[in-house]
């Protein structure tokens, strides 16, 4: 099962994440994003849910990494994570983000997180370790 997550910055370095409303991982932080849509392409997915989750229209600049998750129900997510840019909108959490808020690295180790999140964009150089 292919999806996208977007990793968008503000000019502090901090990154924005959603605390999931629903499974896997409901009540976590993690990157906006979620499934692709039958004839929908990566892109467009990353643009359509970063408007859902967090009411910003955003550009894509390029693909950071992917990562595999345990889908519930059996299977494998596929996820494409992009870096992309704020074109604009108001932040608020909506769709299926129970918040939406601007993390730094300290802030990280203070929430609970998705899985792997953090060793991710480190690993990206999205955040840098505390």
């Amino acid at each position: 099962m292919s999806a996208v997550g977007a990793v968008l910055r503000d000019p502090g370095g901090r990154v924005l994440l959603v605390l999931r409303g629903n499974e896997p991982d409901r009540g976590t932080w993690s990157l906006p994003g979620g499934r692709v849509e039958p004839g929908e392409q990566a892109v467009e997915a990353i643009v359509r849910e970063m408007l859902e989750e967090t009411g910003l229209h955003v550009r894509v600049l390029h693909k950071l990494g992917q990562v595999e998750r345990a889908h519930p129900e059996g299977g494998v997510y596929v996820i494409d994570d992009f870096e992309v840019s704020s074109e604009g909108g108001t932040l608020a959490a909506g769709d299926d983000a129970m918040d939406v808020r601007w993390f730094s690295a300290a802030d990280v180790s203070e929430e609970p997180m998705t899985p792997g999140l953090v060793d991710h964009l480190r690993s990206w150089g999205v955040i840098s370790s505390v």
